[in-house]
């Protein structure tokens, strides 16, 4: 069972460091970040988050009063707290929370309380299989998933969900990914291989390490040099897209030139 995932801390060295700590972890599929409350509440609305990694001590709306606030939510996500406050932890509990760590964060108690949420998933979905009708049984081939076309992104201090058809490319820059669509630069919390594997394959291809691009908005091949490219896409600018060396093959056997 994997478990799609966000982390909402705001401190970035903090969300960064508890990031690597959970790639070790098969079972789990970082899906987001999120550097508030506010913007995690709009986030968890919008897309269908297993588990959330939450820190108690954040500006403005609280993780504790996040995690009430979840609770009223029709399919609210399992909580584990992970704060360097240890007086929080029987609220903590009052809200539901599957567990209560500590920075910092020692992999095996993490293991333990990654365990606790894969368990209450598993005995959630035993149930729903026993009390379902026999014809469904057999017609249900594996765990039903909501998957939606949009990707979730920071825009004026406000989340905005984006559509796949307006995303013309999505590219790193100072640590950061952006997605930019014909108007607008926008940040999302999502990594390029996390937006990689959400869009859809047909029409989204890396084309560099820090690139991503719509093929359906490219106008333009331009040989660069060395045997790579440059795509310019139909944004209101005409920015040109990298094409590596690497992927230069990949791209002429799609677009078959």
């Amino acid at each position: 069972m994997k478990l799609k995932a966000l982390i909402v801390d705001d401190e970035y060295p903090a969300r960064q460091e508890l990031r690597f700590l959970l790639s070790k972890f098969d079972n789990i599929e970082i899906v987001g970040e999120a550097a508030n409350a506010q913007e995690a509440l709009a986030l968890v609305k919008a897309l269908d988050y297993q588990v959330l990694f939450l820190d108690v001590s954040m500006p403005g709306m609280t993780g504790l009063e996040l995690g009430a606030a979840i609770q009223e939510l029709p399919k609210p996500p399992q909580v584990i707290f992970i704060t360097a406050y240890d007086e929080y932890a029987l609220k903590a509990f009052e809200v539901n929370a599957v567990d209560y760590l500590l920075k910092p964060v020692e992999p095996g108690r993490l293991k333990k309380a990654i365990d606790k949420v894969i368990k209450a998933y598993q005995e959630v979905a035993a149930g729903n299989e026993e009390n379902m009708p026999q014809e469904n049984n057999r017609a249900k081939s594996g765990p039903s998933q909501i998957k939606i076309d949009r990707i979730p992104a920071e825009k004026t201090g406000k989340t905005v969900l984006v559509a796949e058809s307006d995303i013309f490319y999505a590219f790193t820059e100072q640590d950061y990914i952006y997605i930019k669509t014909h108007n607008d630069k926008l940040m999302t919390r999502f990594t390029l291989k996390e937006l990689e594997a959400r869009l859809n394959p047909q029409v989204f291809f890396r084309t560099h390490r820090c690139y991503l691009v719509n093929l359906h908005k490219v106008k333009e091949i331009v040989p660069f040099f060395n045997g790579t490219y440059n795509l310019v896409v139909e944004d209101k600018e005409h920015s040109e897209v990298p094409v590596s060396r690497a992927q230069a093959k990949k791209l002429r056997k799609i677009l078959g030139f």
